[in-house]
């Protein structure tokens, strides 16, 4: 393990090393990889998007090729951030470095969160995807995209009910909000439609974080343009007097709402600070939706390259459980090892039992905090592991880490846990400092056998059965309590034909419970259903819990508060 010396000089934000970094025109960086200048749709010299006649080459490519897939989630984190971004960049550029021919995959940031609590979110120090400032701030354009798409909906969708409305809409029951991709918590509920009869039928609505749409989900899940349309096609808005759906296709909405978006479905490659290619697409939110970039992009990266390091959001209960049950199940793929980012830091939080989030009392707790902490870390793994999927854990270090707060977590997962567990620093070291954990990675992998990795429920199995595997089985909960009209929406599912989907929950990220406040491995909980409701497009069920948000809100103080940009288009406080 190397020894973390004081600093003698401030390290460099993110930005200025951004900034340092000297980039390879994105058509010759990808050249190697399989791209030729005719396959990509450019936005300016370091970013472009892969064009579909590339996307089917590079599929019917990836049968000749190895495919190791390798995800990354983490433990509980505090609200900063553990690092899986850093990690998941760091880990694909060190496997690089040591011999394995390896493409990244990453979901892009919502303005919601880096103007928020957590700022950049393209990584950080000497791992992170390139040009950061354009990937945070409006990128391709993909998620205003989105928010468009989203919107013509639901304009088309008043239209039909204040101009004349032949499908008989219950006005009381619209499924379909409006959207925005910035945290708003004053939009939460809302009321349109005032303003007379020109202001078209007064209601209640809301909006949702563009990622929170099920357009997002949809974009992330689609195979192909054609697979996109027909899934927008099927997505409820609405219901009828008589309790009948109504869909995207009933109020003429398909063909625009698809032309909108017909180049937010090609895959944007950009690079890293070390030059390896990275997908950059799709951003699902994974407490509210199923928190992984688009399959789309995983399938384009398989032609590309030996592996494919990929991000599940949030902690495993939330991303990594939707990846295994629902992207897995849907893109027909597997995972070979999934590696686990720790951090001393959140094992202090939870070890301390806090919240709100202390970060003095974290930085002034010791070795003691970290062990106490343990208890979340080993729920995490014991939770992956019942995938059949070798399990590595990650230590992302921090400059004000001990060696002793870090060699009691690597002891701990080595010795107490049997796992595989390395020391990361990647943040200040690149690839140089991802040596550990690359070999530990490889390692996993070919130790693991594909065969073995297993969903947690079958299609089969009752929506009330699923549920319940993922409440007890992941989050430890000892039962499921059915709150509001949830036994309702089940019966409801079921007369729909939708109980063969599978479950996205949404939940809390804060706690593997659904209440905020609770560390560590909370027992003895019941977990609360108050809603289930369909994703038809996206082709799975919402069970929605009693601490769920979609439409988060800025903090007292938030990132942006921290952002600046100076005459000569300088900017600063992104990390």
């Amino acid at each position: 393990m190397s020894s973390q010396n004081e600093p003698t000089e401030p390290f460099p934000t993110d930005y200025a090393i951004a900034q340092s970094t000297e980039m390879e025109p994105i058509w010759e960086l990808v050249e190697p990889w399989g791209l030729g200048l005719d396959d990509l749709q450019y936005f300016g010299e370091y970013t472009a998007k892969v064009k579909h006649h590339a996307i089917e080459r590079l599929r019917e490519q990836s049968a000749d090729r190895e495919q190791n897939l390798v995800l990354v989630t983490g433990m509980t984190p505090t609200p900063k951030g553990e690092g899986k971004t850093v990690t998941t960049v760091g880990l694909g550029q060190t496997l690089n470095h040591i011999g394995k021919e390896t493409m990244i995959a990453i979901r892009e940031p919502s303005l919601g969160p880096v103007f928020g609590v957590k700022g950049g979110a393209a990584g950080g120090g000497k791992s992170q995807v390139l040009p950061m400032e354009d990937i945070n701030l409006h990128f391709t354009g993909d998620l205003h995209a989105l928010t468009a798409a989203h919107n013509l909906i639901a304009a088309m969708l008043d239209a039909k009910l204040s101009q004349g409305d032949e499908l008989s809409i219950d006005v009381n029951n619209v499924a379909w909000p409006r959207a925005i991709d910035m945290n708003d918590r004053a939009l939460r509920q809302t009321v349109v439609g005032l303003g007379g009869e020109t202001g078209g039928t007064p209601r209640e609505d809301r909006f949702l974080l563009t990622a929170a749409s099920e357009l997002m989900a949809v974009l992330c899940l689609a195979s192909d343009l054609a697979d996109l349309k027909a899934r927008i096609s099927r997505i409820i808005v609405a219901y009828t007097e008589d309790g009948e759906p109504v869909t995207v296709e009933d109020i003429e909405a398909t063909g625009p709402a698809t032309m909108l978006l017909r180049d937010a479905i090609k895959p944007n490659v950009v690079q890293t600070i070390e030059g390896t290619p990275a997908f950059v697409h799709g951003g699902p939110f994974a407490n509210i939706a199923h928190g992984t970039n688009s399959l789309i992009a995983d399938k384009t990266a398989f032609g590309m390259g030996d592996y494919l390091v990929t991000e599940a959001g949030f902690g495993s209960d939330l991303g990594a459980e939707k990846f295994m049950n629902v992207v897995c199940r849907m893109g027909e793929m597997a995972p070979n090892a999934v590696v686990l980012v720790a951090s001393v830091r959140a094992l202090k939080y939870h070890g301390l039992g806090q919240w709100p989030v202390d970060y003095d009392a974290i930085d002034d707790a010791g070795v003691d905090a970290v062990e106490a902490g343990f208890s979340n870390l080993d729920k995490h793994v014991r939770n992956l592991q019942l995938f059949g999927v070798p399990v590595v854990v990650s230590v992302n270090r921090f400059p004000e880490d001990t060696d002793a707060e870090v060699d009691a977590i690597l002891n701990h997962c080595r010795d107490d846990l049997g796992v595989r567990a390395a020391e990361s620093n990647v943040f200040a070291e690149g690839s140089e400092g991802g040596v550990d954990l690359a070999e530990n990675v490889v390692s996993a992998v070919e130790s693991g056998d594909e065969d073995e990795f297993t969903m947690l429920y079958d299609d089969e199995d009752s929506i009330k059965e699923k549920i319940q595997t993922v409440a007890t089985e992941i989050y430890g909960a000892d039962d499921v309590k059915y709150t509001g009209g949830a036994l309702d929406d089940i019966e409801r599912m079921n007369e729909l034909g939708f109980e063969e989907y599978p479950i996205v929950m949404s939940k809390t990220f804060h706690s593997l419970s659904d209440d905020a406040s609770k560390k560590g491995a909370p027992e003895g909980w019941e977990l609360e259903i108050s809603e289930i409701y369909p994703s038809a497009g996206a082709g799975f069920l919402v069970a929605l819990t009693a601490d769920a948000l979609t439409m988060p809100g800025l903090p007292a103080t938030p990132a942006a508060a921290a952002m600046d940009i100076d005459e000569d288009g300088e900017i600063t406080g992104l990390f």
